[in-house]
C-alpha cells in the first residue's frame, strides 16, 4: 500500500533523542490508532517504508518490531505486514472507542486541514498553511487597546451575549461592509468563531445527504470538507480564466443544487480573480434560478495592485448571496473571529443552531476587534500587510522564475496567499512533496483542492508566512528537490531493460 498519501506531513527530526525507528513507529501508530490505516490494511515492504522516510532498511524493521510488539501490526511470512483487526487494536484501552465513533471519512486528506496548521519539524519550511506572518500580528496595537479600555469595559459584557454576536462589533462590521459597496445593519450580521463555522452552520442548515452543491475546481479544502461531511453530491466548476456559466446553468436545470460555494476574489488556491462583467452575469443567472450563492471572501483586502471588482453581495439584487469574511487572514488567525452578512430569517436560523455548539464566539477577541474597528485601525495595518507582502510575492516569484522554470508553471497573483504552481514534466507533485520533505520543504498538493481524481501535477506555495530570506531558502530547496526528481528520471530512462530468456 501506498501510505505516503498518509504521511505526506510526516517528518522525522534526526536531532531528537528517540530514535529514528521509533519515531517512525509513533508515526504509524497514530495513523492506526487514529482509524486512517484501519485495520487489514497491508503496509508497504521494510523497503519501501526506508525509502519513504530515507532511512536504512534496519531503521524500518526495528519500526515494524515495534509496532509489532505493540499489537498494532502483524506479519505473515511471505506475505507481509499489516494492520491488525480491531479486536487487537481495541483489547489496549478498556473503552473500544472505534466501536462507539459515528462514520468518518476514511480517505488520506480527511485530517489534512489539522496537519496543514500543525507545526512543522525543526528546520522545515511550511509553505503549506495559509497563514499572515506572525512577526506582522498588530499585537502591540490590541495591548493598548485592552489596557486603555479594560477599565471602561462594562463587565456584562464578559457575561453571555446574544449567540449572533457582540452587538457593538455586528455594527462596526455592518458599517465596515456598507463602506465596501455591500448594505448591511446589524440584524444582517452573525459573528463566528472563523469563517469556517460559518460554512459548518450553512451546511447543517440548508443541507441534506444527496442535496447538490456546485463548487470550483479546484477550491477550498475546508469547504470541500465541510460539505462532503454533511452527505452533499458536489458538481465541479472548472476554475479557469473565466467561469463556465453555461456549464453553471446546466447543473442548475438538471441537478436543481442547493447552493454555489464560490472565492470570486483571489481565490484559494489559484489566485484567480472573476472579472465585474462575469460577476453581473453570474447574478443574473442565479436571480433566474433563485440559486443560493455562498460568497467566501477571506482575501480581497490583500491587493497589491489594481483594486478587484465588487463584491458579489454588493451585486446582489434577490437576497440570495450570503457573505463570508473572516479576521485570520487580516489580522491574526488566533482571534476566532468571523462573520456572516444574510437576510436577518437566515441570520436567526443560523443562530439557533450554533447555540448548539457554543453559544456565542468569544467576547474579549470580539470586544478587541470591535475598538480595532471604531478607531480606524484597520486601515492602517492593511497598508503595513499590504506592502510587505507585496514585496514577499514579488522576491518569491523572481526566485521561482529563476530557478525553477524549468519545471514549473506559475501565474502571479494580484492578491492573497498564494502561488499555484504546475509541473511540466513527468512525475507528481506527491512525489514531490516526498522528496521535499528529505530537503525540509513542505507544501499542499493540489489533489487536497479537488473532490475529483486529478493528473496530481499542481501544488499550492504560500507566500506570506515567512519573510524574503526564508523565502528564498524554501525556492532553493525547491528547485534542488525538482533537480534531484529530474536526475532520478533520467537514470531510470537510461536503465536497461531486462531481456527474459525464450523457453
Amino acid at each position: 500500500m501506498d501510505i505516503s498519501k498518509y504521511m505526506n506531513r510526516a517528518e522525522l527530526d534526526t536531532l531528537d533523542k528517540q530514535p529514528l525507528y521509533l519515531q517512525i513507529a509513533l508515526l504509524i501508530a497514530d495513523k492506526i490508532q487514529k482509524q486512517i490505516l484501519p485495520s487489514g490494511t497491508k503496509l508497504p515492504p521494510e523497503r519501501e517504508l526506508a525509502n519513504l522516510f530515507a532511512v536504512s532498511r534496519t531503521t524500518a524493521i526495528n519500526a515494524y518490531r515495534k509496532l509489532e510488539q505493540q499489537g498494532l501490526v502483524w506479519t505473515k511470512v511471505g506475505s507481509g505486514t499489516y494492520v491488525a483487526q480491531a479486536h487487537d487494536v481495541e483489547s489496549l484501552s478498556e473503552v473500544p472507542w472505534p466501536q462507539l465513533f459515528t462514520a468518518y471519512p476514511q480517505n488520506p486528506l480527511a485530517s489534512i486541514l489539522r496537519d496543514i496548521v500543525s507545526t512543522p519539524a525543526r528546520g522545515t519550511i511550511s509553505l503549506a498553511a495559509g497563514m499572515p506572518d506572525p512577526a506582522l500580528y498588530p499585537l502591540e496595537t490590541f495591548t493598548e487597546l485592552f489596557n486603555h479600555n479594560i477599565g471602561r469595559v462594562a463587565p456584562a459584557d464578559f457575561g453571555h451575549i446574544p449567540v449572533e454576536g457582540y452587538n457593538p462589533l455586528r455594527r462596526a462590521i455592518a458599517t465596515m461592509l456598507s463602506e465596501k459597496g455591500i448594505p448591511a445593519l446589524t440584524e444582517n450580521i452573525l459573528t463566528l468563531s472563523g469563517s469556517q463555522q460559518g460554512l459548518y452552520l450553512l451546511s447543517k442548515v440548508l443541507l441534506e445527504p444527496g442535496d447538490y452543491v456546485v463548487m470550483e475546481a479546484p477550491t477550498f479544502i475546508g469547504a470541500i470538507q465541510v460539505f462532503q461531511a454533511a452527505g452533499a453530491r458536489v458538481l465541479s466548476l472548472p476554475c479557469s480564466e473565466k467561469l463556465s456559466l453555461e456549464l453553471l446553468e446546466d447543473f442548475l436545470i438538471r441537478y436543481r443544487p442547493k447552493l454555489l460555494y464560490i472565492i470570486p476574489t483571489y481565490q484559494n488556491p489559484t489566485g484567480r480573480v472573476m472579472s465585474a462583467q462575469e460577476r453581473q452575469d453570474l447574478i443574473k443567472l442565479a436571480k433566474r434560478h433563485r440559486l443560493v450563492i455562498v460568497e467566501d471572501d477571506p482575501y480581497s483586502d490583500l491587493c497589491y495592485g489594481e483594486q478587484p471588482p465588487q463584491a458579489l453581495k454588493a451585486l446582489d439584487s434577490y437576497g440570495g448571496v450570503v457573505y463570508l469574511g473572516t479576521f485570520s487572514k487580516i489580522l491574526f488567525p488566533g482571534l476566532r473571529t468571523g462573520y456572516l452578512a444574510g437576510p436577518p430569517i437566515l441570520i436567526n436560523r443560523l443562530a439557533l443552531e450554533k447555540q448548539f455548539i457554543d453559544l456565542h464566539t468569544n467576547n474579549i477577541a470580539q470586544w478587541l476587534v470591535t475598538m480595532f474597528l471604531n478607531e480606524g485601525k484597520l486601515a492602517e495595518h492593511l497598508t503595513a500587510v499590504r506592502r510587505e507582502y507585496k514585496k514577499r510575492r514579488d522576491t518569491m516569484a523572481k526566485a521561482l522564475q529563476r530557478s525553477c522554470a524549468n519545471d514549473l508553471e506559475f501565474t502571479v497573483p494580484e492578491g492573497g496567499f498564494y502561488f499555484w504552481c504546475k509541473l511540466k514534466h513527468a512525475g507528481t507533485s506527491q512525489r514531490v512533496l516526498q522528496e521535499a520533505a528529505k530537503n525540509r520543504i513542505s507544501f499542499v498538493p493540489g489533489a487536497a483542492f479537488h473532490t475529483a481524481p486529478t493528473l496530481d501535477k499542481e501544488f499550492r506555495l504560500c507566500f506570506t508566512t515567512h519573510n524574503e530570506a526564508v523565502l528564498l531558502e524554501s525556492v532553493q530547496r525547491l528547485a534542488k528537490t525538482l533537480t534531484q526528481i529530474t536526475k532520478k528520471n533520467k537514470d531510470n530512462e537510461a536503465m536497461p531493460c531486462s531481456v527474459w530468456p525464450i523457453i
